[in-house]
């Protein structure tokens, strides 16, 4: 077995632009490969009513958000590491690409390896943690084609 992504669509697929699971699966599995052969874990794409849901019950903080990650706390030993859920909520994702200039397709690709990173314990919390998680991010996304998703992108009119 290698790396296992599934992929949950728990919205209505019309009502935003969502990338293929085989899309999904490759961003994921890029973030992971490094670290684990042999893994899985679940994305989940949603709608902003359980993305709000989620955010409130988990993080205690209201509304919906881009991306909640929620590393598997097995009490026993798995054979095959279980890493826990990505859940993404289109909508945020959709509007966060328009309002910062970036393709749909490149922020899309950054929430499933920001996800995924935060299952491996990588985290944002303090400035030493950002530029490792950003750092690692950017580098991935390269590999991608995509550019520095922390660089603010110029308008020309």
């Amino acid at each position: 077995m290698s790396l296992r992504v599934t992929v949950q669509r728990a919205m209505d697929t019309t009502a935003h632009e969502v990338p293929t699971n085989q899309q999904l699966r490759r961003w994921a599995q890029l973030a992971l490969h490094d670290r684990y052969k042999q893994a899985a874990l679940t994305i989940r794409i949603v709608e902003s009513e359980e993305s709000a849901q989620l955010n409130q019950t988990y993080r205690h903080k209201s509304g919906p958000t881009n991306v909640l990650s929620f590393p598997c706390d097995a009490a026993v030993p798995l054979r095959v590491p279980l890493l826990g859920d990505v859940v993404i909520c289109a909508e945020i994702v959709a509007r966060e690409a328009l309002a910062q200039h970036k393709t749909l397709e490149s922020h899309w690709a950054h929430m499933v390896i920001h996800g995924s990173l935060h299952l491996q314990g990588y985290d944002h919390i303090t400035p030493a943690e950002a530029d490792t998680m950003e750092g690692l991010e950017i580098h991935l996304l390269e590999q991608l084609g995509f550019g520095n998703p922390y660089q603010p992108v110029c308008q020309h009119e």
